[in-house]
């Protein structure tokens, strides 16, 4: 575990606690780490996750999938990042949507239950984890609601350019990169590929947009 240290302590989880102290605190929470394929799915839709997942290397994906097969991707999270903490905190029976690796992926899995209730040792960790945890949940919170923002407008057009202005935003710059591909832009946006690279083709043509792949500016 301790080759993994220094991906952990840029976690948000993990923020306040000494180095010397998360070795121990791994052991005691029974972190276990496992490895995944492209594609692979770390939780399936329909199960009920009672761990939360921390990528040590690749990143995953929250995807639903509706009754036609379209896919959505709800959110992407990448090396550092941690997953899945709402569901395993509320112990639900039945998750609606799929966590995929969306490249090849170590994820570290700790059981819910042991970061909510203290040890018999008192592990002095504890508590600030719980903060950390608590925190990590408000602001993922946050995360959806502007999400819900960007899919609720009415249009492809409307849909791309208020997320492009999100990342802008977030970046603090005008020229920025993206974590999609066409297609997974797509599935965010919750629109149709084809129409949204027409939309990605008007904006650059009417000087509203600068974009390169998965690169853009705006103007």
């Amino acid at each position: 575990m301790k080759n993994f240290i220094p991906v952990l302590k840029k976690c948000p989880l993990f923020l306040g606690i000494a180095e010397d102290e998360l070795v121990r605190m791994l052991t005691c929470l029974g972190a276990r780490v496992h490895t995944y394929d492209k594609n692979s799915p770390v939780f399936e839709e329909g199960s009920s996750p009672k761990s939360i997942g921390v990528i040590l290397s690749g990143a995953v994906q929250t995807q639903s999938i509706d009754y036609y097969g379209n896919k959505n991707i709800i959110s992407e999270e990448h090396t550092s990042d941690s997953f899945c903490e709402s569901f395993a905190c509320a112990e639900i029976d039945y998750v609606p949507v799929s966590i995929v690796s969306s490249e090849p992926s170590e994820i570290m899995l700790i059981d819910c239950s042991h970061i909510l209730h203290t040890c018999e040792k008192g592990c002095g960790f504890h508590q600030q984890l719980i903060y950390n945890l608590m925190k990590s949940l408000a602001i993922k919170n946050v995360f959806f609601h502007k999400r819900m923002e960007i899919t609720s407008k009415r249009t492809t057009r409307d849909k791309l350019i208020a997320y492009l202005d999100l990342c802008s935003r977030e970046c603090d710059s005008r020229s920025f990169d993206i974590p999609f591909d066409r297609q997974e832009l797509a599935d965010y946006l919750e629109v149709d590929r084809s129409g949204l690279s027409t939309e990605i083709g008007k904006l650059c043509r009417e000087g509203i947009i600068k974009n390169q792949k998965n690169h853009f500016e705006l103007l």
